[in-house]
Protein backbone atom coordinates (compact mmCIF):
# COMPACT_ATOMS: atom_id res chain seq x y z
CA UNK A 1 0.00 0.00 0.00
CA UNK A 2 1.24 3.52 -0.81
CA UNK A 3 0.03 6.11 1.66
CA UNK A 4 0.46 9.31 -0.75
CA UNK A 5 -2.39 7.87 -2.86
CA UNK A 6 -4.60 8.03 0.22
CA UNK A 7 -5.14 11.90 -0.45
CA UNK A 8 -5.98 11.10 -3.97
CA UNK A 9 -8.14 7.82 -3.13
CA UNK A 10 -10.28 10.65 -1.11
CA UNK A 11 -10.78 12.80 -3.78
CA UNK A 12 -11.85 10.21 -6.01
CA UNK A 13 -14.46 8.99 -3.71
CA UNK A 14 -15.88 12.90 -3.49
CA UNK A 15 -16.13 12.92 -7.53
CA UNK A 16 -17.94 9.92 -7.23
CA UNK A 17 -20.79 11.15 -4.83
CA UNK A 18 -20.70 14.66 -6.68
CA UNK A 19 -20.62 13.50 -9.95
CA UNK A 20 -18.40 16.30 -10.77
CA UNK A 21 -14.69 17.12 -10.76
CA UNK A 22 -15.79 20.70 -9.95
CA UNK A 23 -18.55 20.17 -7.30
CA UNK A 24 -16.06 17.81 -5.48
CA UNK A 25 -13.24 20.75 -5.71
CA UNK A 26 -15.67 23.07 -4.23
CA UNK A 27 -16.46 20.67 -1.24
CA UNK A 28 -12.96 19.65 -1.17
CA UNK A 29 -11.42 23.50 -1.05
CA UNK A 30 -9.22 22.57 -3.99
CA UNK A 31 -8.69 24.15 -7.57
CA UNK A 32 -10.32 21.72 -10.33
CA UNK A 33 -7.02 21.22 -11.92
CA UNK A 34 -5.88 19.86 -8.46
CA UNK A 35 -8.70 17.44 -8.12
CA UNK A 36 -8.22 16.07 -11.67
CA UNK A 37 -4.26 15.51 -11.17
CA UNK A 38 -4.90 13.83 -7.95
CA UNK A 39 -7.87 11.36 -10.31
CA UNK A 40 -4.66 10.52 -12.84
CA UNK A 41 -2.11 10.40 -10.38
CA UNK A 42 -4.65 7.63 -8.78
CA UNK A 43 -5.79 5.80 -12.21
CA UNK A 44 -1.84 5.63 -13.56
CA UNK A 45 -0.80 4.11 -10.10
CA UNK A 46 -3.31 1.60 -10.26
CA UNK A 47 -3.87 1.45 -14.07
CA UNK A 48 -7.35 1.31 -14.44
CA UNK A 49 -9.72 3.80 -15.38
CA UNK A 50 -11.43 5.13 -12.15
CA UNK A 51 -14.51 7.32 -14.19
CA UNK A 52 -16.09 8.23 -17.51
CA UNK A 53 -17.93 10.84 -18.67
CA UNK A 54 -21.89 10.79 -19.21
CA UNK A 55 -23.04 13.84 -20.80
CA UNK A 56 -21.77 16.79 -18.73
CA UNK A 57 -20.64 14.99 -15.82
CA UNK A 58 -18.33 11.63 -14.31
CA UNK A 59 -19.73 8.42 -13.69
CA UNK A 60 -17.40 5.67 -11.62
CA UNK A 61 -16.48 2.61 -14.22
CA UNK A 62 -16.65 -0.75 -13.52
CA UNK A 63 -13.13 -0.89 -11.22
CA UNK A 64 -14.24 1.86 -8.94
CA UNK A 65 -18.04 0.57 -8.34
CA UNK A 66 -15.68 -1.96 -6.76
CA UNK A 67 -12.81 0.52 -5.10
CA UNK A 68 -15.12 2.99 -4.09
CA UNK A 69 -17.17 1.20 -1.42
CA UNK A 70 -14.16 -0.10 -0.25
CA UNK A 71 -12.93 3.54 0.85
CA UNK A 72 -15.76 4.52 2.05
CA UNK A 73 -15.01 1.86 4.68
CA UNK A 74 -11.91 2.71 4.99
CA UNK A 75 -12.38 6.59 5.30
CA UNK A 76 -15.10 5.88 8.38
CA UNK A 77 -12.77 3.78 9.81
CA UNK A 78 -10.45 6.67 10.13
CA UNK A 79 -12.43 8.53 10.84
CA UNK A 80 -13.49 6.50 13.96
CA UNK A 81 -9.45 6.69 14.82
CA UNK A 82 -9.54 10.55 14.72
CA UNK A 83 -12.33 10.26 16.74
CA UNK A 84 -11.33 8.02 19.61
CA UNK A 85 -7.61 10.44 19.80
CA UNK A 86 -10.56 13.33 20.82
CA UNK A 87 -12.15 11.51 23.06
CA UNK A 88 -8.61 10.67 24.74
CA UNK A 89 -7.74 14.15 24.81
CA UNK A 90 -11.94 15.31 26.01
CA UNK A 91 -11.94 17.51 23.03
CA UNK A 92 -14.09 15.30 20.82
CA UNK A 93 -17.28 16.39 19.07
CA UNK A 94 -18.44 13.23 16.83
CA UNK A 95 -20.57 14.78 13.78
CA UNK A 96 -23.02 12.38 12.51
CA UNK A 97 -24.66 12.80 8.96
CA UNK A 98 -28.54 11.74 9.08
CA UNK A 99 -30.75 11.68 6.07
CA UNK A 100 -34.46 11.70 6.41
CA UNK A 101 -38.26 13.12 5.00
CA UNK A 102 -38.94 16.24 6.39
CA UNK A 103 -42.13 15.22 7.55
CA UNK A 104 -40.13 12.86 10.24
CA UNK A 105 -38.40 16.27 11.73
CA UNK A 106 -40.56 17.58 14.37
CA UNK A 107 -42.10 14.33 15.64
CA UNK A 108 -39.58 12.11 15.85
CA UNK A 109 -35.75 13.77 15.58
CA UNK A 110 -36.88 17.45 17.23
CA UNK A 111 -37.88 15.91 20.79
CA UNK A 112 -34.11 13.52 20.78
CA UNK A 113 -32.33 16.55 19.00
CA UNK A 114 -33.56 19.12 21.79
CA UNK A 115 -32.87 16.37 24.50
CA UNK A 116 -29.43 15.91 23.62
CA UNK A 117 -28.38 19.30 23.42
CA UNK A 118 -29.80 20.05 26.68
CA UNK A 119 -27.66 17.27 27.98
CA UNK A 120 -24.51 19.13 26.16
CA UNK A 121 -23.97 15.95 24.38
CA UNK A 122 -20.98 15.95 22.29
CA UNK A 123 -22.48 15.49 18.99
CA UNK A 124 -23.03 17.59 15.64
CA UNK A 125 -25.51 16.67 13.23
CA UNK A 126 -25.84 17.34 9.98
CA UNK A 127 -29.56 16.43 8.99
CA UNK A 128 -29.77 15.95 4.97
CA UNK A 129 -33.89 16.10 3.85
CA UNK A 130 -34.69 13.65 1.22
CA UNK A 131 -37.16 10.63 0.67
CA UNK A 132 -36.45 7.17 1.07
CA UNK A 133 -35.34 6.58 -2.06
CA UNK A 134 -32.59 9.60 -2.42
CA UNK A 135 -31.50 9.10 1.57
CA UNK A 136 -30.66 5.23 0.24
CA UNK A 137 -28.42 6.56 -2.14
CA UNK A 138 -27.24 9.40 0.17
CA UNK A 139 -26.05 6.26 2.47
CA UNK A 140 -24.80 4.25 -0.26
CA UNK A 141 -22.04 6.83 -1.71
CA UNK A 142 -20.98 7.48 2.10
CA UNK A 143 -22.71 10.86 2.05
CA UNK A 144 -24.41 9.87 5.43
CA UNK A 145 -23.88 7.34 8.31
CA UNK A 146 -27.83 7.15 8.77
CA UNK A 147 -30.69 7.18 6.95
CA UNK A 148 -35.11 7.10 8.24
CA UNK A 149 -36.56 5.75 5.77
CA UNK A 150 -39.88 4.48 4.40
CA UNK A 151 -38.75 1.08 3.39
CA UNK A 152 -40.15 -2.59 2.78
CA UNK A 153 -37.20 -4.43 1.21
CA UNK A 154 -33.52 -5.22 2.00
CA UNK A 155 -30.28 -3.95 0.46
CA UNK A 156 -27.13 -5.17 0.34
CA UNK A 157 -24.35 -4.07 2.58
CA UNK A 158 -26.81 -1.79 4.84
CA UNK A 159 -28.39 -2.66 8.58
CA UNK A 160 -32.05 -2.24 9.08
CA UNK A 161 -33.64 -1.24 12.55
CA UNK A 162 -37.36 -1.10 12.46
CA UNK A 163 -38.78 2.16 14.26
CA UNK A 164 -42.85 1.26 13.34
CA UNK A 165 -45.26 0.79 11.07
CA UNK A 166 -47.28 4.06 9.53
CA UNK A 167 -50.52 3.72 7.71
CA UNK A 168 -51.26 6.12 5.07
CA UNK A 169 -54.52 8.85 5.02
CA UNK A 170 -56.12 10.67 2.46
CA UNK A 171 -56.27 14.47 3.49
CA UNK A 172 -58.06 17.44 1.47
CA UNK A 173 -59.88 20.44 2.78
CA UNK A 174 -62.77 19.96 5.04
CA UNK A 175 -66.12 21.15 2.77
CA UNK A 176 -69.53 20.29 5.07
CA UNK A 177 -71.64 20.80 1.84
CA UNK A 178 -69.84 17.88 -0.10
CA UNK A 179 -70.88 14.51 1.72
CA UNK A 180 -68.66 12.88 -1.10
CA UNK A 181 -65.75 10.72 0.17
CA UNK A 182 -62.22 12.50 -0.93
CA UNK A 183 -61.02 9.88 -4.11
CA UNK A 184 -64.94 10.76 -5.25
CA UNK A 185 -63.81 14.58 -4.92
CA UNK A 186 -60.74 14.18 -7.42
CA UNK A 187 -63.35 14.51 -10.17
CA UNK A 188 -63.43 18.23 -9.43
CA UNK A 189 -60.29 19.34 -7.33
CA UNK A 190 -56.98 19.40 -7.81
CA UNK A 191 -54.72 16.29 -7.02
CA UNK A 192 -51.63 16.64 -4.51
CA UNK A 193 -48.53 14.85 -5.42
CA UNK A 194 -45.06 14.20 -4.09
CA UNK A 195 -41.90 14.54 -6.42
CA UNK A 196 -41.18 11.26 -8.63
CA UNK A 197 -39.18 8.62 -6.62
CA UNK A 198 -40.85 9.39 -3.76
CA UNK A 199 -42.55 6.25 -1.59
CA UNK A 200 -45.73 8.30 -1.21
CA UNK A 201 -45.47 9.42 -4.81
CA UNK A 202 -45.35 5.41 -5.78
CA UNK A 203 -47.98 4.43 -3.75
CA UNK A 204 -49.84 7.09 -4.87
CA UNK A 205 -49.37 6.41 -8.81
CA UNK A 206 -49.94 2.64 -8.31
CA UNK A 207 -53.41 3.14 -6.24
CA UNK A 208 -54.62 5.10 -9.14
CA UNK A 209 -53.54 3.30 -11.81
CA UNK A 210 -55.51 0.31 -10.31
CA UNK A 211 -58.46 1.57 -9.42
CA UNK A 212 -58.61 3.85 -13.00
CA UNK A 213 -58.85 7.35 -11.26
CA UNK A 214 -58.43 10.26 -13.49
CA UNK A 215 -58.19 13.46 -11.53
CA UNK A 216 -59.29 16.37 -12.49
CA UNK A 217 -55.89 18.45 -12.45
CA UNK A 218 -52.61 17.92 -10.29
CA UNK A 219 -50.30 19.84 -8.37
CA UNK A 220 -46.96 18.37 -7.48
CA UNK A 221 -45.16 19.20 -3.99
CA UNK A 222 -41.96 19.13 -3.09
CA UNK A 223 -42.50 17.53 0.68
CA UNK A 224 -45.07 16.23 2.55
CA UNK A 225 -45.43 19.59 4.97
CA UNK A 226 -46.23 21.43 1.81
CA UNK A 227 -48.89 19.04 0.92
CA UNK A 228 -50.68 19.17 4.38
CA UNK A 229 -49.95 23.13 4.01
CA UNK A 230 -51.73 23.09 0.24
CA UNK A 231 -54.66 21.09 1.79
CA UNK A 232 -55.05 23.31 4.98
CA UNK A 233 -55.27 26.31 3.06
CA UNK A 234 -58.22 24.55 1.27
CA UNK A 235 -56.06 23.45 -2.16
CA UNK A 236 -56.45 19.87 -2.96
CA UNK A 237 -56.31 15.99 -1.76
CA UNK A 238 -53.23 14.58 -1.41
CA UNK A 239 -51.94 11.26 0.30
CA UNK A 240 -49.91 11.52 3.44
CA UNK A 241 -48.72 9.71 6.06
CA UNK A 242 -49.69 8.81 9.26
CA UNK A 243 -47.42 10.68 11.46
CA UNK A 244 -47.03 14.45 10.63
CA UNK A 245 -51.02 14.25 11.07
CA UNK A 246 -51.00 15.75 14.70
CA UNK A 247 -48.86 19.13 13.57
CA UNK A 248 -50.54 22.00 13.48
CA UNK A 249 -50.15 21.99 9.63
CA UNK A 250 -52.97 19.40 9.31
CA UNK A 251 -55.12 20.79 11.66
CA UNK A 252 -58.75 21.33 10.03
CA UNK A 253 -58.43 18.67 7.76
CA UNK A 254 -60.44 15.82 6.81
CA UNK A 255 -59.00 12.46 7.05
CA UNK A 256 -59.59 9.00 5.87
CA UNK A 257 -57.23 6.20 5.80
CA UNK A 258 -56.39 5.00 2.65
CA UNK A 259 -56.56 1.47 1.62
CA UNK A 260 -53.43 0.81 1.01
CA UNK A 261 -51.72 -1.19 3.95
CA UNK A 262 -48.82 0.30 6.10
CA UNK A 263 -45.17 0.63 5.30
CA UNK A 264 -42.37 0.47 8.17
CA UNK A 265 -40.47 3.26 8.82
CA UNK A 266 -36.12 1.46 9.35
CA UNK A 267 -33.12 3.56 10.93
CA UNK A 268 -30.45 2.29 7.87
CA UNK A 269 -26.84 2.20 8.46
CA UNK A 270 -23.95 0.44 6.24
CA UNK A 271 -22.89 -2.84 8.08
CA UNK A 272 -19.60 -2.85 9.58
CA UNK A 273 -19.95 0.50 10.54
CA UNK A 274 -17.82 1.67 13.74
CA UNK A 275 -20.13 1.81 17.06
CA UNK A 276 -19.38 5.16 18.48
CA UNK A 277 -20.73 5.64 22.33
CA UNK A 278 -22.27 8.56 21.98
CA UNK A 279 -23.81 7.57 18.57
CA UNK A 280 -25.57 4.57 20.13
CA UNK A 281 -26.77 6.84 22.56
CA UNK A 282 -28.28 8.99 20.21
CA UNK A 283 -29.76 5.66 18.39
CA UNK A 284 -31.00 4.29 21.86
CA UNK A 285 -32.93 7.62 22.59
CA UNK A 286 -34.32 7.89 18.88
CA UNK A 287 -35.80 4.22 19.06
CA UNK A 288 -37.62 5.57 22.60
CA UNK A 289 -39.13 7.81 20.59
CA UNK A 290 -40.09 5.64 17.81
CA UNK A 291 -41.89 3.88 20.01
CA UNK A 292 -43.96 6.35 21.47
CA UNK A 293 -44.70 7.35 18.04
CA UNK A 294 -45.74 3.77 17.28
CA UNK A 295 -48.00 3.45 20.51
CA UNK A 296 -49.53 7.29 18.62
CA UNK A 297 -50.28 5.35 15.09
CA UNK A 298 -51.97 2.27 17.05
Amino acid sequence: MDPALLPALYDAMIVARTGSVALAAKRLGKTPSAVSQQLRHLSESLGVSLFERRGRGLVPSSAAERVLPLATRLFDEAEAVFRLMGELTGSAVTTLRLAASDYLAKPLLVPVLRELSAQGAPLHFEVSTAHSEEAIELLERGEVEMAIVSFAGERAGLLARKLFDQPFYWVGPRKPRDKRSLIERLDTEPLLRLGPGSVGRKLLDDYLERKKIRPASTIDVPSVSLLLAYASGGVGIGLAPALPLETAEATGLVRERAALGSLPVKLLTRTGRTEVPIVERFVARLLQQAEKNRIGLE
